[in-house]
């Protein structure tokens, strides 16, 4: 094979692969403006009716209100799990060190159906009622992994020599957390936030097994396209494409940015006071 084709082939197989990922997303954006609803192509018309109508739909902005509500708490718990699991990971040598890295990943390889199901046997068993509080404790669980292999990856950037010397000047170990390590982490922590932030707001598996009488999100679109796809289910869903796309690029950014001007760092010579 002449060795000039080959980056040609690879560069055709690429575009192959991204068209085939991608271009479902484009459609469902174009129907999503088209006046005469899901049918036909190329769409004809175009028209903003149908997000007019997504933004008058009471429904729909209280599945996204608990959506939100729930979301917002699976990154605080998982974040306060996370953390430490993560520092102890990265700081400390304990038995069974291998095994704890191990299954901290359990729940990103189990299946959410199954995490669901347990979840659901365990909040019924302790005599806990379906809601809201049931589904941010299951997304929770099911993100902490998440959060605490981002926030691992933050300390394994961390440089320790500002500890260090945080420690000699006499800081105490909650000062140098306080005034050297969390706000060294910021970065790490807002991407960390906006990731599980992201993955929660698209969860369906565990939310299907844990949640009471109200609807998040997913699940209120997923309950109207069983009656059939309309316009309006395309104009959420690219609402939530364009969210998790900038949230997610957001995350990874602020994850995989090393600060290079440490001059707004705390000042080391404070963590002793």
């Amino acid at each position: 094979m002449n060795p000039v084709r080959r980056p040609t082939m690879l560069i055709g197989l690429a575009a192959f692969s991204y068209a085939f990922l991608y271009f479902p997303i484009v459609i469902l954006v174009l129907y999503s403006f088209n006046r005469d609803g899901v049918g036909g192509f190329p769409p004809r018309h175009l028209t903003f009716e149908w997000y007019r109508a997504l933004f008058a739909d009471a429904s729909m902005w209280s599945a996204i209100g608990n959506s939100v509500i729930v979301a917002l708490a699976a990154v605080v718990i998982s974040i306060l799990i996370g953390f430490p699991a993560a520092y102890a990971l990265d700081r400390y040598s304990f038995p069974g060190k291998a095994a704890f890295r191990r299954f901290i990943l359990l729940p990103l390889i189990v299946p959410g159906v199954i995490t669901g199901i347990s979840l659901l046997l365990l909040v019924v068993s302790a005599g806990i009622h379906l809601s809201l509080v049931t589904v941010a404790l299951g997304h929770a669980t099911a993100l902490t992994a998440v959060a605490t292999t981002e926030i691992f990856a933050g300390f394994s950037r961390l440089d320790r020599s500002y500890e260090e010397a945080s420690a000699d000047l006499g800081a105490s170990g909650l000062q140098t957390l306080r005034r050297i390590i969390l706000p060294l982490m910021r970065t790490s922590l807002l991407g960390t936030a906006l990731l599980v932030f992201t993955l929660s707001m698209d969860e369906i598996a565990v939310t299907f097994f844990l949640i009471g009488r109200e609807n998040t999100l997913p699940l209120e679109i997923w309950s109207r396209l069983r009656r059939g796809a309309t316009p309006e289910m395309n104009a959420i869903s690219t609402l939530i494409f364009v969210f998790s796309v900038v949230t997610i690029f957001i995350s990874q950014r602020l994850i995989t940015d090393r600060e290079t001007d440490l001059s707004p760092t705390p000042e080391i010579s404070g963590a002793a006071q």
